[in-house]
């Protein structure tokens, strides 16, 4: 008697670890329709933002490493900072602003990117120090 209680126990904990699963945070997905992934990417020691301009204006963005250095995306107001991005990692999800916007790496100036409000409308002009 003592095993079959021991087996209805550990089907229960399976189970409710099964259940438990979903529950904890997920990795980022692109398949939500409202989210944006932009991928940091390194090609022949350039390194650039993809896709550029990205149409994400008024939704969730998030960037992927996929370089082999650290990046730090700001937005150019510096309104907006994901903080460093390490290698191999994705930033947390922020919302972009419902006109576009323009933004760059804080660790390598020289790569800049823009978010635009539809295939058919330009992102804002950039503007300030890193265009």
């Amino acid at each position: 008697m003592q095993s079959s209680g021991f087996r209805k126990a550990a089907l229960s904990l399976g189970a409710l670890l099964a259940l438990s699963c979903g529950s904890s945070p997920a990795a980022p997905s692109t398949s939500g329709g409202n989210q944006v992934t932009v991928s940091i990417v390194g090609d022949r020691g350039n390194t650039s933002f993809s896709p550029n301009p990205a149409v994400a204006a008024g939704r969730m963005v998030v960037f992927r490493n996929n370089d082999s250095v650290a990046h730090r995306v700001r937005l150019n107001d510096l309104s907006v900072d994901w903080g460093t991005i390490q290698p191999g990692a994705t930033s947390a999800p922020l919302l972009m602003p419902s006109d576009g916007t323009n933004y760059h790496c804080q660790l390598h100036p020289t790569m800049i990117g823009a978010v635009a409000v539809s295939d058919t409308v330009p992102p804002p002009t950039c503007r300030g120090d890193y265009c």
